[in-house]
């Protein structure tokens, strides 16, 4: 399924860096082009002369060949690849990557590729735990970079955790998915709503919630890559649109979004509920800015439309899928939602997951459909809850 295409392959200097190797094997017998890009720090951990025998192509360390004069032009070969994959990825080199630093030819190429990149880490228990590389991570993540998370094991360390160098059959299954079957919702239209919505208290001030949209992003870029035509409705979110086959429309309350499905919502295949839509609004939104008076400021609120439920009655044929966040009996719950609003799929998560919910780069899912089936899944990164939750939705489209 990777036949045909162009991955640049960026190893950094990590103690699995001798992982490469069987990785580049792996990945030219799927039929790939695969260019190596070395870090100087790797070079320590593991021969240029090997993996350029098993790619088949020259490895590349520095900007040019001091003995040919052959310059290795970093823009051609950021436009020239299919996919960026590191790995492994060091706690420096995603700092760098986070940071828009360039002082190597992997992370120049980093700079000018237009490609998805896909960062598989790998470092010790206790670097990979530390809030700056977190950091670092949720920031690449929300940029649209793809994270192939490492494994738990012993690691060279010693030391018993997560960071241990996704395996390369691991990373290759995740190439795979993302990119070898690209083309399993050509010809459907997909409507998504993503991120919080705010009800106005008056000019300055709103109820709202702390959704961020990073779930219902990731959802369209995955629907987009596999071919499908996306609406995607959001409400105010830093997030940002990568595909160009994603129309974003840009709400701000309940009702703004519950319009815009509703003009979309005829003639799409399947409808993905993700958005945090607030549950009331004020009565009445004040023309100026509520002063601050008495010890007490008493609010009226009323109910906004329910989307999921509201086009749910109005169905016709399309496969919907809705997101239930919940704190407590969560299984019941969000079995009561599916059937109430007459979703075909329902995406489970809680806020007693760490991890899950709200402002986190990953989340933690179960899967329950109208059957009565259900798969929970461990803690994933959100561009990987997105791929899983795909499968479910092909599966379904694939199967009516």
């Amino acid at each position: 399924m990777l036949h045909g295409k162009k991955i640049l392959l960026g190893v950094c200097g990590s103690i699995a860096a001798y992982k490469a190797a069987p990785l580049t094997r792996l990945l030219v017998k799927e039929g790939a082009e695969v260019q190596i890009i070395m870090t100087p720090s790797a070079l320590p951990f593991i021969g240029p002369l090997t993996l350029a025998t098993l790619s088949n192509r020259p490895v590349l360390h520095q900007y040019a060949d001091t003995q040919s004069g052959e310059w290795h032009n970093h823009v051609a070969l950021g436009l020239w690849a299919d996919a960026l994959l590191v790995a492994p990825a060091t706690a420096n080199t995603l700092a760098k990557f986070a940071g828009g630093l360039c002082d190597n030819l992997l992370t120049a190429v980093y700079l000018s590729a237009r490609c998805p990149v896909y960062l598989a880490p790998a470092m010790d228990l206790d670097m990979y735990q530390h809030p700056s590389t977190r950091a670092n991570l949720e920031r690449l993540q929300g940029w649209g970079h793809h994270l192939i998370a490492p494994e738990t094991g012993e690691l060279a360390s010693g030391l018993y955790g997560q960071g241990r160098l996704a395996e390369p059959e691991t990373i290759v299954a995740y190439l795979q998915q993302q990119m070898g079957q690209s083309a399993r919702l050509r010809g459907k239209k997909v409507l998504i709503t993503a991120g919080p919505t705010y009800e106005g208290l008056d000019p300055v001030r709103f109820i709202g919630n702390h959704s961020t949209g990073r779930m219902g992003f990731a959802l369209a870029e995955a629907a987009a890559a596999q071919g499908a035509e996306v609406v995607l409705v959001s409400g105010p979110s830093q997030q940002q649109v990568t595909h160009p086959g994603i129309r974003r429309i840009d709400v701000r309350s309940a009702e703004e979004m519950y319009q815009a499905c509703r003009a979309h919502y005829r003639g799409q295949d399947c409808v993905i509920f993700a958005a945090a839509v607030a549950d009331y609004r004020p009565v009445k939104q004040e023309a100026q800015k509520i002063k601050k008076k008495e010890d007490r400021l008493q609010l009226e609120l009323e109910k906004t439309v329910d989307i999921a439920a509201t086009l749910g009655r109005e169905k016709q044929g399309q496969l919907l899928v809705g997101f239930a966040l919940e704190t407590d009996n969560e299984l019941a719950h969000a079995r009561q939602k599916l059937e109430k609003k007459g979703l075909d799929l329902m995406v489970l998560n809680s806020l007693q997951d760490a991890g899950a919910g709200f402002g986190h780069a990953t989340n933690k899912v179960t899967i329950l459909d109208r059957s009565g089936d259900e798969q929970a899944y461990p803690l994933k990164s959100k561009e990987a809850v997105a791929a899983d939750i795909l499968e479910h939705i092909i599966q379904k489209l694939h199967a009516s």
